[in-house]
């Protein structure tokens, strides 16, 4: 570990040289040991660790008499469960926006107006990050504001960037990851002008004559941002990404992270790493079909589902349509207030044809790749659906776990699809908290917007389900992801649809067990059981056993794979 990181981090502490992986066995006892097997709780009074691996289970006296020379680890009344695996997120992006400047809304940052957004970044700027970043790019680059928590209630326009910077273009992305503002310098570098059509799939905002106005939708965006981190992240940008985001995971008690729509040269960059042996968690990475498939290859996807060195590829990932709270994502039915200057039947739009999605799924069918979509929009999920029936009558492939990622405003029709098909669906309760109350004032209204993420019905319906974070959009906090899914609570207090809402257990299985499951990995992860892997997280509180609404507030005390502590706070 650098010592950047050690100066990044000073209240907690990274053990990746050190480790409780010994000859002798490690005895965890002195609290929950909750296994996360079966229907209802199950806890054991002692666990025995060796070698990376659960070498027992059961009474206390019995393992002090089964095994000699044991390490004791009194948990001191705290819990041990299974280490998390992240459902889906974008670990590598993760790393890279930790080094940007930081302008989400309270609580996550500073960005409550344009003011703020303004004199962040140039405050930032003149930071020790602000400088390597902007040397090797040569852009001022920032990350997470959100219009619909702004003061102004509107997208920053490329007058307010222009206080920022003249001299340097300057890009700041939404935190839907969707959209992002820009100065006049990126038009001018980008070569975006009245004249330049919209890109297929993106939206260039415009002003009355026509001249862009300083907001990128979608592929708008995504064509003037992805060329430059291609070619300016050197491998001193990427490892630094890679050690920020590691961090990041394992001190919320993910020891399997997600990279959900992996761009070329962050394949180059996780192959770079595993080959150095720098991982001390395990990465799955999702090469995007469209860009980078072929990035699937046989050293790093296998279908065991092997590991090199802590990192693989699960399958492939495909987006269908964009942000709900960015309006971007493609619905059936109107937004509940459409965006300026779109008609009041606006739906937002597809990233593809039927066409082409079917293509792309075919592709991963034929050559047997998982594939995960992302498909906000119930419109979208439609075309998914579309399409895997299409490939699954083609192709067969039973076994598929294909994932519908986000499925924000599935529809209740549409469920027994996702039954027949054995569609996993990874959902989103986060935004209950984050954009819940926007989604009911302007995105859906009721009653669409209490059904959001609605995690209660796919559970009833039979179907594994589990719950992300999808960071950077939000940050990987395990226990915010834990209480959305389970309180529903928005930034105002209300609760938002609350027959959605699962029980604690429930919650902690779509952490632990069913994300497993979703990655294949369910015989090594997700569970506490002899055999399986050493995988464990150590919570302050039981989340089963406090009030509901405190577990955002419960602390991981201590992350440990296969033995190793990778996190002790």
């Amino acid at each position: 570990m650098t010592k950047r990181l050690r100066f990044l981090l000073p209240s907690v502490l990274f053990c990746f040289g050190t480790s409780a992986l010994a000859a002798e066995p490690v005895l965890y006892y002195g609290g929950d040991i909750l296994t996360m097997e079966g229907e209802k709780p199950h806890y054991e009074e002692a666990l025995v660790e060796s070698e990376g691996r659960i070498v027992y289970l059961g009474s206390l006296a019995k393992a002090r008499e089964k095994f000699d020379n044991l390490q004791n680890k009194d948990l001191q009344g705290r819990t041990l469960l299974p280490g998390f695996l992240d459902a889906h997120s974008h670990m590598y992006n993760t790393g890279l926006i930790a080094q940007l400047a930081n302008l989400l809304p309270p609580p996550d940052g500073p960005g409550a107006n344009f003011n703020s957004l303004v004199t962040t970044t140039k405050k930032w700027m003149e930071s020790a990050e602000g400088k390597f970043i902007i040397g090797k790019f040569g852009w001022v680059l920032a990350n997470g504001y959100d219009d619909s928590q702004l003061s102004e209630k509107q997208h920053p326009t490329k007058d307010v960037l222009d206080k920022i910077s003249s001299k340097y273009p300057v890009l700041i992305m939404h935190q839907s990851g969707h959209l992002a503002s820009v100065n006049s310098k990126a038009l001018e570098v980008g070569g975006y002008t009245k004249d330049t059509k919209d890109p297929k799939g993106g939206v260039i905002r415009r002003l009355a004559d026509n001249s862009p106005n300083g907001v990128l939708e979608e592929a708008a965006f995504f064509n003037l941002l992805l060329p430059i981190v291609a070619t300016k992240s050197d491998a001193e940008v990427q490892q630094r990404s890679i050690e920020l985001a590691q961090v990041e995971y394992a001190k919320n008690g993910y020891l399997t992270a997600q990279d959900g729509r992996t761009t070329a040269d962050a394949t180059s960059a996780f192959e770079r790493a595993a080959r150095e042996k720098s991982l001390f968690i395990d990465v799955v990475s999702y090469p995007d079909i469209v860009w980078n498939k072929s990035a699937v290859k046989p050293e790093f996807y296998n279908s065991d589902r092997s590991y090199v060195n802590r990192y693989r590829i699960g399958g492939v990932k495909l987006t269908l349509d964009g942000s709900p709270q960015g309006k971007t994502a493609w619905l059936s039915s109107h937004y509940h207030t459409p965006p300026e200057g779109k008609p009041l039947d606006y739906k937002g739009y597809p990233i593809m044809s039927d066409e082409v999605a079917i293509k792309h799924i075919n592709t991963a069918f034929k050559n047997k790749w998982q594939i995960i979509a992302h498909t906000n929009g119930d419109a979208a999920i439609d075309q998914y659906i579309k399409a895997i029936k299409v490939a699954k009558k083609s192709y067969g492939y039973d076994d598929h776990r294909s994932v519908m990622i986000h499925g924000q405003t599935l529809r209740k029709d549409q469920i027994p699809d996702l039954v027949d098909l054995g569609i996993l669906p990874s959902l989103f309760p986060m935004h209950t908290f984050y954009w819940g109350d926007w989604h009911v004032e302007s995105v859906l209204g009721h009653p669409r917007a209490d059904y959001i993420s609605p995690s209660r019905d796919v559970v009833e319906a039979g179907l594994t389900v589990t719950s992300h974070h999808d960071a950077p959009v939000t940050f990987p906090n395990s226990m915010r992801v834990l209480d959305a899914t389970v309180n529903r609570i928005t930034r105002s207090g209300k609760v938002l649809g609350p027959d959605q809402r699962l029980t604690p257990y429930e919650g902690l299985k779509t952490l632990t067990q069913w994300a497993a499951i979703q990655y294949f990995e369910e015989t090594s992860k997700g569970t506490l059981a002899e055999g399986k892997l050493a995988d464990f997280v150590i919570l302050s509180n039981n989340p089963l056993k406090v009030e509901p609404l405190t577990i955002k507030d419960i602390k991981i005390v201590q992350s440990i794979k296969e033995g190793h502590v990778v996190y002790s706070n």
